[in-house]
């Protein structure tokens, strides 16, 4: 005897289980206004149950080509693969594009250029609906290339460097402040900054941000070190800083990444020296990395998941002509002091 097939869930049915229309359920998945969140919660929540998605040729054919999204990243895959931020990110990311039923095309660069070639091949051959540009540089090529191609984008930047496109960013100068001022109310008066790449946009305002509030708060010694965000870097850096005789030795460094302060957590002892008795030090992207060492680490935390999650929901405004595609901050990383910062010199 053959099993009678289980009807087709169609939107009909998704309607129906969530009190909408079905036109309702049209704009909830196209990521459209009209529906207040609630409406689209309670729709999205319908679908899960009846386990119904869009057809997404469907969609493709009617000109809303927002199956796939894309994201270039120039960084080296090793080093991509250790960075709790960019997996967070994606995390992120991807919790938003399982709502619309839609992938993320995932591509490592190794140059601005080949960004633009990937970006433009991408659009050109209609294989996304948009994408996520990160990594902003000075006079970043890839916003020309936006212009020339019209491909919908949200740029994860400053304003100052993404040249009106719109736009989803932290803070970072403020943070930066935060984090120094933090340190000196300590009684830390030299201070260093072991920052990421200097021809990011993002790492030359932190760099400014951290000569403004040392200036500021007369600090007798400020160093800032430029590094690739790698671990090895990190500690090369924190060797060089910490290998002079006081007074011309930091009490007290910040890393622009998790990963860099761990390594320099790990020279110093290495050197013998005492964290924070000898050396305070801070971390940017609080991490599981950071709660994980001894002692553990201070950090300027903010949630990377819920960032990427708006880095998405912005791109899907963007793509169907929303008024929410605005440029905005999404927050400040806030200081969550731990272990590894204290006052210079104190006796435990």
């Amino acid at each position: 005897m053959t099993a009678t097939p289980a009807p087709r869930v169609t939107i009909k049915d998704v309607a129906a289980r969530a009190g909408v229309s079905k036109g309702a359920v049209s704009l909830a998945f196209n990521h459209k206004p009209g529906l207040s969140e609630a409406t689209r919660d309670r729709i999205f929540r319908a679908a899960r149950e009846l386990g119904w998605a869009p057809n997404l040729t469907a969609r493709t054919l009617a000109g809303s080509r927002v199956d796939v999204v894309g994201l270039a990243v120039c960084r080296p895959a090793r080093m991509l693969g250790l960075e709790p931020w960019y997996m967070e990110f994606v995390s992120g990311v991807e919790s938003v594009l399982a709502e619309h039923s839609c992938s993320l095309l995932l591509r490592l660069v190794r140059s601005l250029d080949e960004e633009v070639a990937v970006q433009a091949a991408w659009w050109r051959g209609r294989q996304i609906g948009g994408s996520i540009l990160v990594d902003f540089r000075a006079d970043d090529p890839r916003v020309d290339l936006v212009g020339r191609l019209g491909l919908p984008v949200v740029a994860v930047g400053h304003p100052s460097l993404t040249g009106g496109l719109t736009s989803v960013w932290t803070d970072d100068a403020t943070a930066v402040t935060e984090a120094v001022r933090y340190l000196a109310a300590l009684g830390h008066r030299r201070i260093a900054r072991v920052g990421g790449a200097a021809d990011l946009g993002h790492t030359s305002i932190r760099t400014a941000a951290f000569d403004e509030a040392a200036g500021a708060l007369a600090l007798a010694g400020a160093w800032q070190v430029a590094t690739d965000f790698s671990g090895d870097a990190g500690a090369r850096a924190t060797r060089s800083l910490l290998t002079a005789a006081p007074p011309d030795r930091p009490t007290a460094i910040v890393y622009d990444n998790d990963i860099m302060a761990v390594a320099g957590l790990s020279v110093a002892a290495e050197m013998g020296l005492r964290v924070p008795q000898d050396v305070s030090l801070l971390a940017w992207d609080d991490s599981q990395l950071c709660r994980l060492t001894h002692p553990t680490l201070s950090a300027m935390s903010h949630d990377v998941h819920g960032f990427g999650a708006e880095v998405a929901r912005t791109l899907f405004s963007v793509i169907t002509g929303s008024g929410e595609a605005e440029s905005h901050p999404v927050a400040t990383p806030v200081l969550t002091p731990r272990g590894s910062t204290a006052p210079p010199g104190i006796r435990v």
